[in-house]
């Protein structure tokens, strides 16, 4: 529980890590901070079925090694979008979706209205992953570490609270429609 935590907060700090990092230690030592955030997570979730993700993350983190470029380390923010269209798109073409498990837990018999709406909920996931991920890129390619720090480390996840807390909402009011 509390390596979780700790590994939760690591990762919602890695902007700002780098951010103020840069002006005191090589990318580097950040690099080497991410491994061993990695390694934990890796090593109490099982992640080694994702195999594709820890060698995008190992061939980022191994180009920080090589070549003590902070640029790698700011696209880490995407390789996580695109992580994360992965799994959210292959569950559209493979069913049942993310949302739809998640959904189930809470509602194992999950009528068709709702598999249809979980549906929709995960296409719009995927359309956040791909928008988000692009401002991502374009930060690390184009921002000032500040910039990209605040985007990545602040904009990023209001934004992502925005979306779960709009859909809350939208499901509020579908649910409260069907059920009347």
């Amino acid at each position: 529980m509390l390596r979780n935590v700790l590994i939760g907060l690591i990762t919602l700090l890695y902007p700002f890590a780098v951010w103020l990092g840069q002006a005191h230690v090589e990318p580097r030592v950040l690099a080497l901070l991410l491994v061993a955030v990695l390694a934990l997570r890796v090593k109490g979730s099982g992640l080694l079925a994702g195999k594709g993700w820890l060698l995008a993350a190992g061939t980022l983190l191994v180009t920080v090694l090589i070549s003590n470029s902070a640029l790698p380390l700011k696209l880490y923010p995407v390789l996580v979008n695109l992580a994360m269209l992965a799994v959210f798109g292959w569950s559209l073409r493979h069913p049942p979706t993310v949302i739809e498990r998640l959904a189930r837990l809470r509602e194992p018999d999950l009528p068709e209205s709702g598999v249809q709406y979980t549906r929709k909920v995960t296409q719009v996931w995927c359309g956040f992953f791909v928008v988000n991920g692009a401002i991502a890129l374009g930060t690390a390619l184009w921002a000032s570490p500040a910039v990209w720090s605040l985007y990545n480390g602040l904009i990023a996840y209001l934004l992502m609270g925005v979306l779960f807390a709009i859909e809350f909402c939208v499901r509020w009011h579908v649910k409260r429609k069907h059920h009347v």
